[in-house]
């Protein structure tokens, strides 16, 4: 289980440009749920992501994992447990190395390499084996560099590669975002079941409201660092994007828009 418990978070503190993202913000996600959260632009999306996987620092509060404190945890030991992949597939993988490289590095994650080899041809069978599972076609070119690759085959790179070694907690931050629609639905049927296959606890930032409505257990809608909709079972499967464009509108009318 992840919680944030009285969470706040200021922008530019004692400046006249100060901005309360997060006041006295609490969140609970169940081992096993697959949680979609929208909102608008600075409504505190990818900030809370941020914070959960300790890219920024929070001014008081409490991050637990399994009961566990992990809130002075830096980034790179969150890391071990927390899988991420960005809306820029850029950033996932290596372009300069070959997808064998890139697959080796990750699933090496965290352990030392010592002076053994990076892997064998059992691995590297083993690694075969998970991108035919992709239907990419990706198999068969271990020995080209990642950087030579589409936007849509890095990203299913990335979100292979952030999931090979056993971890807690999947983080997708918008990462449809930058893709063509047939490459993203393509993107989102494979979040999916390998959400589903290992039974990952995942938190998905995305504005595609159909996605957002189609695919998990929880959707979140959150603006100016709070959840104005919090659904789940039942409710969640009969919500249609129409009623999240409804509260898209009554906010926008609420702020003048």
């Amino acid at each position: 289980m992840l919680k944030l418990e009285n969470i706040c978070k200021y922008y530019n503190p004692g400046t006249v440009n100060e901005m309360c993202l997060f006041e006295d913000y609490s969140l609970s996600v169940d081992k096993g749920e697959f949680v979609s959260i929208v909102g608008s632009n600075g409504s505190g999306k990818t900030s809370m992501l941020n914070i959960i996987c300790g890219s920024i620092p929070i001014d008081s509060g409490k991050i637990l994992i399994e009961d566990k404190d992990i809130t002075k945890t830096p980034e790179f030991r969150r890391a071990e447990y927390i899988g991420r992949v960005f809306q820029n597939p850029a950033l996932g993988t290596c372009p300069d190395m070959t997808i064998l490289e890139n697959m080796a590095i990750a699933d090496t994650k965290g352990r030392a390499f010592n002076l053994k080899k990076g892997t064998d041809k059992k691995r590297i069978e083993y690694y075969r084996e998970l991108l035919q599972g992709l239907g990419l076609g990706l198999e068969n070119k271990l020995n080209v560099k990642v950087g030579s690759l589409s936007g849509g085959q890095r990203q299913a790179m990335a979100l292979l590669m952030s999931t090979m070694t056993p971890i807690d907690f999947l983080i997708l931050d918008e990462h449809t975002a930058a893709l063509d629609p047939k490459t993203a639905d393509i993107i989102m049927e494979l979040t999916d079941r390998i959400i589903r296959d290992k039974n990952i606890t995942a938190l998905m930032v995305t504005h595609n409201l159909r996605y957002a409505v189609e695919y998990g257990t929880r959707l979140i809608m959150m603006h100016e660092g709070r959840n104005v909709i919090d659904i789940k079972g039942e409710e969640k499967k009969n919500l249609k994007v129409e009623d999240i464009l409804l509260k898209f509108n009554e906010i926008s009318i609420e702020c003048g828009n």
